[in-house]
């Protein structure tokens, strides 16, 4: 049965962004994996144990689509201790907040921005008496 999420994964314009971007939240690449030619495919970055991002470099420049407008991606949810250390940190590191800290219907806080090629990521502090919490 499932046991947690494993990975989420993203075609990337431009790596090296992409890497310094996750950075900001202390999410680093641990590991790559080079395809059958031996070229640069996917760097896995770790979130916490067992859990990860691929990004796949792009075989291609693609179009980056507005947020939440791309219908193959909604968004990334990731877990945080202190919402207000992590948008601070997002506009500190020149990224721009989309939706500032709030508290939504669930009971949790959180704050939204888009990684460089446009993906929408969600942060969220999970509040003891929040849907999650009650039922996790």
């Amino acid at each position: 049965m499932i046991k947690g999420i494993s990975h989420l994964a993203f075609h990337v314009n431009d790596m090296e962004k992409s890497l310094k971007f996750y950075e900001t939240f202390g999410v680093n690449k641990v590991f790559s994996i080079s395809n059958e030619k031996g070229e640069p495919w996917i760097e896995y970055l770790k979130v916490a144990d067992g859990q990860f991002i691929e990004l796949f470099y792009a075989s291609e420049p693609f179009e980056v689509l507005p947020m939440w407008k791309n219908k193959y991606y909604a968004h990334l949810c990731l877990a945080v201790e202190d919402i207000h250390t992590v948008a601070k940190a997002i506009t500190d590191a020149g990224y721009k907040l989309e939706v500032p800290p709030n508290k939504g219907k669930d009971g949790n806080w959180q704050c939204w921005t888009c990684d460089p090629d446009g993906n929408a990521i969600e942060f969220m502090q999970i509040m003891p008496d929040s849907m999650q919490a009650l039922n996790g």
